[in-house]
């Protein structure tokens, strides 16, 4: 999976967010900061998603795959 990361500079912080994942963003006093920040913020995010899926996931038999694109 590829998504964009799109970071602009604010006065004195790099602000940094998914295009692609409304809620991924974060902040950081250099721009390395605020990537590697926003990895992170992503990376909660899909375990958040994950773990509120589990709880409405249907009951029985289903068939699971990995997807790219």
């Amino acid at each position: 999976m590829q998504c964009t990361a799109v970071y602009q500079k604010r006065g004195k912080w790099y602000l940094g967010w998914v295009e692609e994942i409304p809620g991924v963003n974060t902040q950081g006093r250099t721009l390395a900061e605020a990537k590697r920040n926003l990895k992170e913020a992503l990376g909660l995010v899909l375990e958040s998603y994950r773990d509120l899926i589990k709880k409405d996931r249907p009951r029985g038999k289903v068939l699971r795959q990995k997807m790219a694109f």
